[in-house]
């Protein structure tokens, strides 16, 4: 299990505009009309991964309580699906149905979202405000598979909650840990 680390992109950036395939509705959404009112947590995430596996239930869990306080989450997987056929849009499909997202979980063919959001790993989180400016990016909280520590998104759920109640959100923030992005071999 290797252990990448979050490029941390830099605060203030305005998010980078996609359009992409949901494997959950097998419809192209774009961010325009995915974006929250208040705001927006797009995470690079996979479903082979156990840093993600791990953490599937507080994504869950954030999802369903902060999206009806006018966040939208947005999942996207990146990975080479030729050599991790795990990642491919079917099982993707079949992965949010039994974690029980509720947000899209899109396909990232060409991997030219996760470049422009300088993705380094899975999970990679970011919580952008609702001017789509980057507020927050980094780790959910301190758990890592077989750490111990709480699964509890502390991390996120702080800039979360600082960024709805207008407060200024800590600029120190600790970058995520997963797998890296399986990228696709270069031609």
């Amino acid at each position: 299990m290797s252990r990448t680390e979050s490029n941390m992109l830099a605060l203030g950036t305005i998010a980078p505009e996609f359009s992409l395939l949901d494997t959950v509705s097998q419809k192209t959404m774009n961010l325009p009309t995915l974006k929250g009112d208040k705001g927006t947590v797009i995470m690079f995430i996979c479903n082979h991964c156990p840093f993600v596996i791990h953490v599937n239930p507080e994504i869950t869990k954030l999802a369903n309580e902060y999206q009806k306080r006018g966040i939208k989450f947005i999942a996207i997987s990146s990975n080479d699906i030729e050599n991790y056929p795990a990642d491919a849009p079917h099982y993707m499909r079949i992965k949010a149905k039994a974690e029980n997202y509720t947000f899209p979980y899109l396909y990232d063919e060409h991997q030219e979202v996760a470049k422009s959001y300088d993705a380094a790993c899975t999970p990679d989180f970011y919580l952008f405000d609702a001017e789509l400016k980057l507020v927050y990016r980094g780790q959910l909280d301190d758990s890592r598979p077989g750490n111990r520590q709480p699964l509890n998104g502390k991390d996120l759920r702080d800039a979360l909650e600082n960024l709805l109640s207008g407060k200024k959100i800590n600029s120190l923030q600790k970058p995520s840990i997963g797998c890296n992005i399986k990228w696709k071999p270069q031609v």
